[in-house]
């Protein structure tokens, strides 16, 4: 079987990275271990626990005094909801906002009048619109802009940044090169340990304290160390792994399915239409992913079944919102201006279509939202078809580059 184009662009990224990856990673964890602050009684058990690490490397990180040095890069909702929870940790905060007179009016007010108009921010957070200053000297850079900027942001931080670790929270794709926010990272900073944060991540839930749960995904064991001790709290639990695809990957694909959701619930569907969305864009999901070099065990957890269930689940998603005012009638051009924020599922449809068609992947509810976006056809319709098509079986068993896409 031909390699994945996706798996063979992360595969030649990595045999690039060799060289400098372990280098990187001793400059990193060096790095940590002189700056995490411990942040609850029993963070060494935690961690020896979910990390397996060594344990006298959980000891050096758990009584270190100093506090982690963190910059986020993004002040929409939920970069801003991830540098007040780090703030609250103890961690030395900085949240870069391109606006300069929304950084002034935080610096003033301590609230995100824009994406978090309810909440007062940590007093001790600071902000800035200086993109030097804000990554200069930080042990950990969370960057949380739109994939369209990310290559961007990257780009500007670079001449700045040396023994980081970068951490995406971006979930999507870039739109000219199909690439994971993972990749480009690699490309641009090729000597910088990176990783990605996924899950069900409702920022205004997080910030009202409701419990939740995400995955850092991760070569490194020290990066995954500092992002868990950054951002675990009582309300907020920081689970590890080292499926980048996986994880990347479900956190971008389940927006997809947000807007079939939010653009079905415009038609008053039932349980089990929305149960029979779920399932069947989990399958789709892993076949996807299992094709790009995923396992497909991680599609079963947090970054996948979990963050499909909330994203789909929730109309506080933006993917759900623009679903919705499809489903309702609105222009593709109506639905965005009245969400006011990107949505970016929509431009993840178009491009996993493309590279499923290209792969032969069967995902026949991404194809029917191509369809009622681009093709502008009937949604009533498209789902008529869908539910016509022929007989197929309902679990397939799926090992990593074993696809059989006549089974949905």
């Amino acid at each position: 079987m031909k390699k994945p184009q996706l798996a063979t662009n992360l595969s030649e990224n990595l045999e690039k990275l060799n060289v400098n990856r372990e280098k990187a990673s001793k400059l990193f964890a060096d790095v940590i271990e002189k700056a995490v602050k411990k942040s609850k009684p029993d963070t060494t058990a935690l961690l020896e626990k979910d990390l397996d690490i060594e344990t006298d490397l959980g000891n050096q990180l758990a009584n270190e005094p100093a506090p982690l040095k963190i910059a986020v890069l993004g002040g929409g909702s939920f970069g801003t909801a991830m540098a007040n929870l780090s703030s609250k940790n103890g961690c030395d905060v900085t949240l870069w906002v391109r606006d300069k007179r929304s950084v002034k009016a935080m610096q003033k007010t301590h609230i995100n009048k824009k994406y978090l108009p309810d909440h007062k921010l940590d007093e001790r957070l600071q902000f800035t619109h200086d993109l030097q200053a804000a990554v200069k000297g930080k042990d950990l850079i969370f960057v949380a802009v739109p994939s369209s900027a990310f290559r961007e942001t990257l780009q500007k931080i670079a001449p700045f940044i040396s023994a980081q670790a970068i951490v995406s929270l971006t979930k999507g794709m870039e739109k000219d090169t199909f690439a994971l926010m993972s990749d480009v990272i690699a490309d641009e900073l090729p000597n910088v340990a990176f990783g990605v944060m996924s899950g069900p991540n409702l920022a205004k839930e997080i910030m009202n304290n409701m419990p939740s749960a995400t995955v850092i995904a991760s070569q490194s064991a020290a990066l995954r160390l500092a992002v868990q001790t950054a951002l675990h709290s009582a309300f907020f639990r920081v689970f590890a792994s080292d499926d980048l695809i996986g994880v990347e990957l479900g956190g971008a694909l389940k927006n997809i399915y947000a807007i079939a959701m939010g653009m079905a619930a415009a038609y008053d569907i039932g349980e089990n239409t929305k149960a029979m969305i779920l399932t069947r864009a989990l399958a789709e999901m892993s076949r996807f992913g299992v094709q790009a070099g995923a396992n497909p065990l991680t599609f079963l957890g947090l970054s996948g079944v979990g963050d499909l269930y909330a994203t789909c689940s929730s109309t506080l998603s933006r993917n759900y919102q623009i679903g919705n005012m499809l489903g309702r009638g609105m222009s593709l051009d109506q639905a965005i201006k009245k969400l006011g924020q990107t949505a970016e599922g929509i431009n993840t449809i178009q491009q996993v279509n493309e590279k499923a068609m290209k792969e032969g992947i069967y995902m026949p509810i991404t194809h029917a939202l191509h369809d009622i976006i681009y093709e502008d056809k009937a949604p009533l319709g498209v789902a008529l078809n869908l539910m016509e098509a022929g007989f197929r079986s309902d679990v397939e068993f799926v090992m990593p580059h074993q696809m059989q896409p006549k089974h949905n």
